[in-house]
């Protein structure tokens, strides 16, 4: 039985994953959820208390897939950014739920993994810096938000400039991310 239960929370957050990626949270429906994982409302409720819940499980789940298929390395940051860049790049409804959570998530409670990724990866440039393996010239914070934004660059540009950028192959993209971050870190 407790398969079960395990499968049924896989599958709504699934579910979810996808409804808030097209939908937003604001947009998303807890009955296009529910018919989607083939369960009800009442378990949505049962598991995640309402919808709020499930968006903080939908997105500790990707803070914590990222994490561990995309962990930082204070001292090759430019290889980081090309990490990242991949997560979002090979996987189109991770990208867009972190542009929702960008877009939205302001107004809900902080998804404690974000918050505790977050402060993880300040410490750890912020001792890369100090033991000189890291530029001084951005705060571990400055420095964190240029590499994780210009990991998404690409995803990240209005439709004309993606019409205009259509033509640039994967890899190409993915070089110009990690090629930017090494020029934000030269001395």
């Amino acid at each position: 039985m407790a398969g079960d239960a395990g499968a049924t929370r896989r599958r709504l957050l699934d579910a979810a994953a996808a409804e808030f990626a097209e939908h937003g949270i604001a947009g998303a429906r807890v009955d296009r959820i529910a018919a989607a994982a083939k369960s009800n409302k009442a378990q949505i409720y049962h598991y995640f208390t309402n919808k709020d819940g499930l968006f903080d499980a939908v997105m500790s789940d990707l803070a914590q897939d990222t994490l561990r298929e995309a962990p930082i390395d204070p001292a090759n940051l430019a290889e980081y950014a090309g990490r990242l860049f991949d997560r979002f790049t090979d996987d189109p409804v991770k990208e867009r739920l972190a542009k929702w959570y960008r877009l939205e998530g302001a107004g809900y409670a902080a998804v404690e993994v974000v918050v505790a990724g977050t402060r993880d990866k300040i410490a750890a440039i912020a001792k890369a810096q100090d033991e000189g393996l890291v530029t001084t010239r951005f705060t571990p914070v400055e420095l964190l938000a240029l590499v994780v934004h210009l990991s998404a660059l690409w995803g990240s540009t209005t439709p004309e400039m993606a019409g205009q950028a259509a033509g640039i192959p994967r890899e190409r993209r993915r070089q110009v991310v990690v090629d930017a971050v090494a020029a934000v870190l030269a001395d």
